[in-house]
């Protein structure tokens, strides 16, 4: 196996980290790496394998966003919620590192909704349903990132 496809593969594998760990940008790891084999491979079918995975990376990154935003609007979640959700993960990640990320989100979505509806036996399906949401997008990209690597790893053989 080459430099640049270990190169590769090595970006692709931190790249699917990042996606169940969500410090680092994922699927643009997983682009660029089959990127730079493309580069390197330098033929029509290293673009073409580039090209294929590129589209599923981006058809899993807009299916990550409207599938479970989706799924929020019809439990009645509202953006502001997810929001405060979101900051208090971003909080949460530097008090407790990785795992006050997930923490702090559902913290934030319960006292969010607890303060919006009032009462915990109302806030905690908005809970649930938001994690879900996130749960079901953290899903789709690892599978889009997945899906890509079978991608390049079917390119690496044939080509």
């Amino acid at each position: 196996m080459s430099a640049v496809a270990l190169l590769t593969a090595a970006l692709i594998l931190v790249g699917l980290t990042g996606v169940i760990v969500p410090v680092l940008p994922g699927l643009v790891l997983v682009a660029a790496g089959i990127g730079i084999w493309a580069v390197a491979e330098s033929s029509a079918a290293g673009w073409t394998v580039f090209g294929v995975a590129a589209a599923v990376l981006v058809l899993g990154t807009i299916v990550k966003y409207t599938l479970p935003g989706k799924r929020l609007r019809e439990g009645g979640v509202p953006w502001i919620t997810l929001a405060f959700g979101a900051l208090l993960g971003v909080i949460g990640f530097f008090l407790i590192p990785v795992i006050g990320l997930l923490i702090g989100f559902v913290l934030g979505i319960y006292l969010a909704e607890l303060t919006r509806l009032g009462n915990h036996s109302s806030a905690w399906p908005s809970t649930l349903a938001a994690v879900r949401a996130v749960g079901l997008s953290i899903l789709i990209e690892l599978a889009a990132g997945l899906i890509a690597t079978a991608v390049w790893i079917a390119g690496l053989i044939l080509v």
